[in-house]
């Protein structure tokens, strides 16, 4: 467990304890979490059947409203922060004690799914509604969150909202951020009216939870692939992000000798390379991937002068990411010191493994057992706003499958019965943490 896992854990009063367990017999409504998941789909769906909605367009607004109005019906107040984070509270009988929350997010990929990242905050809303229609109030506050561009597909840095809640990246900063239309963070809330005036970090007055659940596809297949329909996430791998430019000079196809080039792609082609062999030497858990190359002029007749492309690694331990790390910064350093080629190379994401909450983890555990429900323990490949929320107060996730193991992807699909299994789960988790008044 991180340092601060540890000093938020000593912070968060001891949860109150539910006065009597409702059993497996209260859970959510399957059909109700499905209709809903698809209704919100409606919003940016693509034509095979996917959702383009990114974070802080006119479609971001249109769910975001529809989740608004959603809450609100079920009882809930909202708040929104200056990054545009929404909260939707469901009050307790101890207004005073920290909510016991979950969530996730609502932006998604340019050809994303329906289910990453919304899978968690409605199932969260069902949670809701499945105590309104039983009629049991909590004793501490629950609320359901829904975090600001997640996705890091607009604006960098991803996972922007709660990294800002968790003080990762200061408000300020990421204001300022621009997408490639130079349209900034600030300008873009203001335009879909998401600018909120609630503090946005936990160090700055944000209320610090209790305990956060998160619910998510897994975005991988190792749950499908093993017939368990529940995933109990000890951690994350940490991960760092870097962008790279490959600087030559560019030069007619024709005329110029292969030796006497300076082709900026070559040099960069060797870089990605090694960016694989990299992560082949960090099994079981590196990873490595370049996601996007821009080469410049992009003539089919001329040298390319300048490579842009990014570079993801990823890796259980924070020493391996740090070897990762260093291998690659030396063979930028090899490729350019062989001459004729500049690399500039500029870290823009990192953030060490991250271990969750044991109570936290166990409580999950305990829901599946409760369902009676298969569950293995999962490290999760993939960034969670989680991961951030868990800096701050004590933080646990649940994964179910996903077809295939496919997400980021229109064709991302998942089990009702799953998706069901899942959100049953986290309320029962949810449950234990904030007692039964």
């Amino acid at each position: 467990m991180t340092t601060a896992q540890t000093s938020a854990l000593a912070r968060a009063p001891a949860s109150p304890l539910p006065a009597a367990s409702p059993g497996p017999a209260l859970s959510v409504d399957p059909q109700r979490l499905w209709a809903s998941l698809m209704e919100l789909a409606c919003i940016g769906a693509t034509d095979k059947g996917g959702v383009c909605r990114l974070a802080l367009t006119d479609l971001d607004r249109q769910g975001r409203e529809l989740f608004v109005r959603w809450v609100r019906e079920a009882g809930c107040t909202v708040r929104v922060d200056g990054i545009g984070n929404l909260f939707a509270r469901r009050e307790g009988q101890d207004p005073s004690l920290p909510a016991v929350a979950t969530g996730s997010h609502i932006d998604t990929q340019p050809t994303g799914g329906k289910f990453d990242g919304n899978y968690g905050v409605l199932a969260g809303l069902e949670v809701l509604r499945t105590l309104n229609d039983a009629g049991i109030r909590t004793v501490a506050p629950l609320e359901v969150c829904v975090w600001t561009n997640e996705e890091g597909s607009r604006f960098v840095p991803v996972m922007m909202g709660s990294g800002v809640y968790a003080g990762a990246f200061t408000l300020a900063s990421v204001l300022e951020a621009v997408d490639r239309d130079g349209i900034r963070v600030g300008q873009a809330l203001q335009a879909i009216g998401f600018a909120g005036a609630a503090p946005a970090a936990v160090a700055e007055g944000a209320p610090r939870f209790g305990a956060y659940f998160e619910a998510h596809i897994e975005q991988g297949p190792v749950l499908e692939d093993a017939d368990i329909p529940l995933g109990v996430v000890t951690g994350a791998l940490g991960q760092r992000w870097y962008d790279v430019v490959v600087t030559g000079q560019e030069a007619h196809a024709g005329p110029t000798p292969m030796t006497l080039r300076r082709d900026a792609l070559q040099g960069a082609t060797g870089l990605m390379q090694a960016v694989r062999g990299i992560a082949l030497d960090e099994q079981p858990d590196g990873r490595g991937t370049v996601g996007y190359v821009q080469v410049h002029p992009n003539s089919r007749n001329v040298i390319p002068g300048r490579v842009t492309f990014t570079v993801d690694f990823r890796h259980g331990d924070d020493a391996g990411l740090s070897r990762m790390d260093r291998r690659l910064r030396d063979a930028c350093a090899a490729l350019e010191g062989a001459g004729g080629l500049a690399v500039a190379i500029e870290q823009t994401v990192y953030y060490p493994p991250a271990r969750f909450a044991a109570p936290l983890v166990a409580a999950v555990r305990e829901g599946a057992r409760r369902m009676g429900l298969a569950h293995l323990d999962i490290v999760s490949g993939a960034g969670h706003d989680a991961v951030y929320v868990a800096r701050t107060a004590p933080a646990a996730m649940i994964f179910v499958p996903c077809k295939d193991g496919i997400s980021h992807n229109e064709i991302e699909d998942a089990k009702p019965e799953h998706l069901a299994a899942g959100a049953n789960v986290l309320l029962h988790a949810m449950l234990d943490q904030a007692g039964i008044a």
